[in-house]
């Protein structure tokens, strides 16, 4: 049987050759089943350094979601909505260490915004803002999700650059994931409730609203996908905004959270600066320019006996600065 590589492709032809398009969706028949099984033993199993090299995310990605759970059982909601997009900035730190990523101007200008932003939403939190729950701890809340932000920034960054640096599809990097998810968290599982498991059943405690919580995660983590592939930058920015939004209307609603000036201030200031940085190149660039040239036109005396400078036309002009034209300039890049 030929051996398959680390990106999932096979180094020479033979009778268990399987090609990575088999973990493609609507690919796997019921004729080649079999093929695909074989295909997941070789990539996962034989090449078990490539697999081994997903456990670091995974293990963080794992934390990660228990941090969460920790953050949003001691802090309101909407607070936690605001907060999390701290995520933006740690990822945005891990990309420029790990990846060697440059960052506008703008997207600086915007990272501050969001640290100034979640740092009032904190000030008005910390000040008592509003009832909550006696069983809230918001200081162990706040370190929950500053971790969990640092944990998602850095598994993020860590599995593009694995993604970036092997042929091997997502499907089989996202499968690796799962694998190591599942038993990290049985583990975590049976350490902490090991005793409770096995006297009153796995299920136990599945209440509706639990099985709507699990639903609700596996149907947010789809639509990640569908988004990523089909919507762009400035349309993941407004979902974010109106995430934050819905979450404080809800909080209002359900909790009886309340909003003052301060949290309006941090939020609106969270909002925006998702919405800068969220901006593409060419549109940041044509904001920049605008605002330069804000104070009035520049006029350019010409010394006698030259000729004007040519008129350069707007449809052959730099298309770094087309603000209409971000999707152009990414597949061009991109090329």
């Amino acid at each position: 049987m030929a051996a398959v590589g680390s990106g999932g492709s096979t180094a020479a032809a033979g009778p268990g050759t399987v090609s990575a398009g088999a973990l493609e969706p609507g690919t796997a028949s019921a004729g080649n089943v079999k093929h695909l099984v074989l295909f997941l033993h070789e990539a996962v199993l034989v090449q078990y350094v490539d697999t081994l090299k997903l456990a670091v995310p995974s293990l963080i990605y794992t934390l990660q979601n228990n941090l969460q759970y920790v953050a949003i059982s001691n802090l309101p909601a909407a607070t936690f909505q605001v907060t999390y997009q701290l995520k933006i900035l740690t990822t945005a730190l891990f990309s420029v260490l790990m990846l060697n990523r440059s960052l506008s101007r703008l997207q600086w200008a915007s990272l501050l915004l969001l640290f100034t932003g979640v740092a009032i939403v904190q000030a008005q939190q910390a000040g008592g803002g509003g009832p909550r729950p006696l069983d809230q701890n918001p200081g162990a809340g706040l370190a929950a999700v500053v971790a969990s932000c640092l944990s998602s920034g850095f598994a993020g960054v860590y599995f593009e650059k694995i993604l970036k640096g092997s042929s091997g599809s997502v499907w089989l990097r996202n499968l690796q994931l799962g694998l190591f998810g599942t038993a990290l968290g049985l583990v975590g599982l049976w350490w902490a409730e090991g005793t409770a498991v096995a006297r009153r059943g796995f299920f136990f405690g599945y209440t509706p609203a639990v099985w709507g919580v699990v639903l609700n995660q596996a149907f947010g983590g789809l639509l990640v996908a569908v988004v990523v592939k089909y919507a762009d930058n400035i349309l993941k920015g407004f979902a974010t905004s109106l995430s934050i939004v819905l979450s404080t209307v809800a909080s209002i609603r359900l909790f009886g959270f309340h909003v003052d000036p301060l949290f309006a201030l941090g939020a609106g200031l969270v909002i925006g600066a998702v919405y800068l940085y969220s901006l593409p190149r060419g549109a940041a660039k044509a904001i920049a320019s605008a605002s330069g040239s804000a104070s009035g036109p520049c006029t350019h005396q010409q010394p006698p006996g030259q000729p004007p400078p040519p008129q350069l036309s707007s449809h052959h002009g730099d298309l770094s600065t087309e603000p209409f034209l971000p999707k152009l300039l990414t597949k061009v890049k991109g090329s």
